[in-house]
C-alpha cells in the first residue's frame, strides 16, 4: 500500500522530530479527545468548521473560534486543547472564508492543533456517512457522551470508523552487527519523488506485528527478525480516522536484498543511515519520526 503517511511536500533528513510526540503529562494540556455536550460551546472556545476535506481558519491560520461563526451553527464536541473546549461543524463551503487543508494545517501548527483539526475532519465525516442503521434501515441516534450512534429500532450500536496501517523502519545490521543501513521504497502512486517506508492497512483478525511482517514479505519480499513497537499517529491525509502505528524491524538475512512487487512499489534500495536521501516524507508524520530516530541511533 502506498505509504499513509508520505506526502509531496519534501524535507531534508535533517529537519524534523526524532520520536513521536509524547502525550501530555499536565492531563490539562495538548488535546484530549472528547464527546460531552451538556454544556453548550461558548464564544472563545476553539472551533473547526469542515466542508469536504478542508477545514476554515482565520485568516492568519490560526484556529477559528465559535464566536467566528453564525449563531445557528450546529456543533459537534470534539474535546480540549490545553483545556479550552473545541466543537466541529459542518458548513458550506464560501469563497471568501481562509479554508486549508489538513496537510497545510499539520506542517505550520503545532502538532496538538494537527491532532485536533484531524479529529474534526474524522467525526464530522464519519456523522455524514453514518446517518442511516446498516442493519434496518432507521436514522441513528446519537449517544450522549460519546462518539458514537445507537439504531433505535434494532438497537445497532455504531462507534466512529478507525482503520489501522502500519508501516516500518527495516534496518540492516553490518559486520559488527549494529543497524547500518535502512530500507526506503518508492511507490507506484501518490507522492512517487519520495523515498519512504514499507506500510499497509491492517486485514480483518490481523494483529499488528502480523501485519508488518505481511506487508514487508508482500512489497519488498523479505522476511523479518525482530519487530518493536515505536509509536503510534491519527493520520488524516489517508482518509478520515487513520492510526498510523509504527515499527522499527531488523531484516532476518543481513544478505538479501529486496525484490519490488511491480504493483504498489517500483524502487526500493538499503541506504547508509549516514547517507540517507533528501526526498523524505514531511517532518510532521511518524513516518518522519521513525527515519530520523533510526538514524540518530545508527549515529551513537
Amino acid at each position: 500500500m502506498t505509504d499513509p503517511s508520505a506526502d509531496p511536500d519534501v524535507t531534508t533528513a535533517a529537519d524534523g522530530l526524532v520520536g513521536g510526540p509524547a502525550a501530555p503529562a499536565d492531563p490539562a494540556s495538548g488535546f484530549l479527545p472528547g464527546a460531552d455536550a451538556g454544556v453548550p460551546p461558548g464564544p472563545d472556545d476553539l472551533a473547526l468548521p469542515v466542508a469536504g476535506r478542508a477545514l476554515l481558519t482565520r485568516p492568519d491560520g490560526s484556529l477559528a473560534r465559535v464566536g467566528d461563526l453564525p449563531a445557528k451553527t450546529s456543533w459537534v464536541p470534539l474535546g480540549t486543547l490545553d483545556g479550552i473546549r473545541a466543537w466541529g461543524a459542518e458548513v458550506a463551503r464560501t469563497d471568501d472564508g481562509h479554508w486549508r487543508s489538513w496537510r497545510a494545517l499539520a506542517a505550520e501548527l503545532p502538532e496538538p492543533h494537527a491532532t485536533l483539526a484531524g479529529r474534526a475532519l474524522a467525526v464530522l465525516t464519519w456523522r455524514r456517512t453514518h446517518r442511516w442503521c446498516g442493519a434496518c434501515r432507521a436514522e441513528l441516534a446519537d449517544v450522549p457522551g460519546e462518539t458514537a450512534r445507537r439504531c433505535p429500532d434494532c438497537d445497532l450500536y455504531v462507534p466512529v470508523a478507525l482503520s489501522a496501517a502500519v508501516l516500518a523502519a527495516i534496518t540492516r545490521p553490518g559486520p559488527a552487527g549494529r543497524p547500518e543501513e535502512l530500507l526506503l521504497v518508492r511507490h507506484s502512486s501518490g507522492p512517487t519523488g519520495l523515498w519512504a517506508l514499507v506500510a499497509g492497512f491492517l486485514e480483518a483478525g490481523e494483529s499488528l506485528e502480523a501485519a508488518v511482517h505481511r506487508e514487508v514479505a508482500e512489497e519488498v519480499g523479505l522476511t523479518l527478525g525482530s519487530v518493536a513497537y515505536f509509536g503510534s499517529q491519527p493520520w488524516a491525509m489517508s482518509g478520515p480516522g487513520t492510526l498510523l502505528a509504527g515499527f522499527t524491524a531488523t531484516v532476518a538475512d543481513p544478505t538479501a536484498e529486496p525484490v519490488v512487487d511491480g504493483k504498489e512499489l517500483v524502487q526500493a534500495r538499503w541506504f547508509p543511515l549516514d547517507a540517507l536521501p533528501a526526498q523524505l516524507p514531511p517532518a510532521y508524520s511518524i513516518s518522519r519520526w521513525l527515519i530520523d530516530a533510526v538514524a540518530a541511533a545508527g549515529r551513537r
